[in-house]
């Protein structure tokens, strides 16, 4: 007895996350090449650090793709509930990139500020190149979030999360440029290291939410399980309910209680009503066991403290 969610409504979605993020690997790649070939041309540490940052985008992408595939794999006698955290794990690989990026471009600013030099020759075409390159990762995040709420993907909005630390990279390195333009080029590595902060700051949000869905936290609230149910015919009572994974993919588990009078067989329907319903009253949840119990008086009371105590 149990519900679990069609496998054609799971590939699917995986798909369309899938196609997600080669579109974004496409563009980060093509904004990684400008940066890095002009940051290198005119000596600048700040265009050149965000062409790696735009890099380590790259990169995550092509992790968010490998964790997918793993993740689309049917369950197995090893891994029974299916391989779906291991899109959580791509997530958190994409979170320990961010954290090598703020590394990478503090470092690359610490060292700048230690041997100054002469500083970055700032011209037109490097206005020109860094304003069309935050356009792109603009829309690139911008469409990668929304695309990431509306699939539940953690890959997608992790890497949306990457790209938006992009963006406050590229805007810091142009109101660097400007600096540098007005005659302070010491302006250029000090708005690196600020930035790497930032990259932090990001990277932990992404890590922190990870960890989460792997901690196994609710992610639904009891509560609202307990009255869905307790709406539904035959059901007399509800509790224990327990939840975890991840946005896209919820496991749920729960107690429902029914008149002891009737038949096993009838109380088997009423399990298997329940658990359908879930599935299709919560899109998010994947797979459901409801467990039968007779309503008694010890049952009776033993919800009501629940309810007293708040764990429904």
């Amino acid at each position: 007895m149990g519900y679990t969610q069609s496998k054609g409504r799971g590939v699917s979605r995986t798909r369309a996350v899938r196609r997600v993020l080669w579109w974004v690997l496409a563009l980060n790649v093509a904004v990684a090449v400008a940066k890095l070939f002009y940051g290198v041309l005119i000596d600048s540490v700040s265009i050149t650090a965000d062409g790696f940052h735009s890099l380590f985008d790259g990169t995550s992408n092509v992790i968010g793709l490998i964790g997918l595939s793993v993740a689309a794999r049917p369950a197995d006698r090893s891994h029974p509930y299916g391989h779906a955290k291991f899109e959580t794990f791509a997530s958190a690989a994409i979170g320990a990139m961010l954290m090598l990026a703020a590394w990478r471009v503090g470092s690359s600013a610490f060292e700048r500020l230690q041997n100054p030099g002469s500083g970055p020759s700032v011209d037109t075409v490097s206005f020109v190149i860094m304003v069309a390159t935050l356009v792109v990762n603009i829309v690139v995040t911008t469409l990668e979030r929304r695309a990431g709420r509306r699939l539940g993907s953690d890959v997608l909005q992790a890497d949306a999360s990457h790209t938006a630390s992009d963006v406050l990279v590229t805007v810091s390195v142009i109101g660097g440029l400007v600096a540098v333009r007005l005659g302070y080029p010491i302006a250029d590595p000090l708005l690196g290291l600020v930035v790497s902060a930032f990259i932090v700051v990001t990277g932990l949000r992404v890590l922190a939410s990870a960890g989460e869905t792997l901690a196994d936290t609710a992610q639904i609230d009891p509560a609202d399980v307990c009255a869905f149910v307790l709406e539904l015919d035959g059901v007399r009572g509800c509790h224990d309910v327990r939840t975890r994974g991840s946005e896209s993919g919820v496991y749920v588990d729960l107690h429902v209680q029914v008149d002891p009078t009737i038949t096993v067989a009838q109380g088997h329907a009423i399990a298997e009503r329940v658990e359908e319903a879930i599935g299709n009253g919560f899109d998010e949840v994947v797979d459901v066991i409801a467990h039968l119990e007779p309503l008694d008086e010890y049952q009776m009371r033993k919800t009501e403290r629940q309810e007293r105590d708040g764990l429904l």
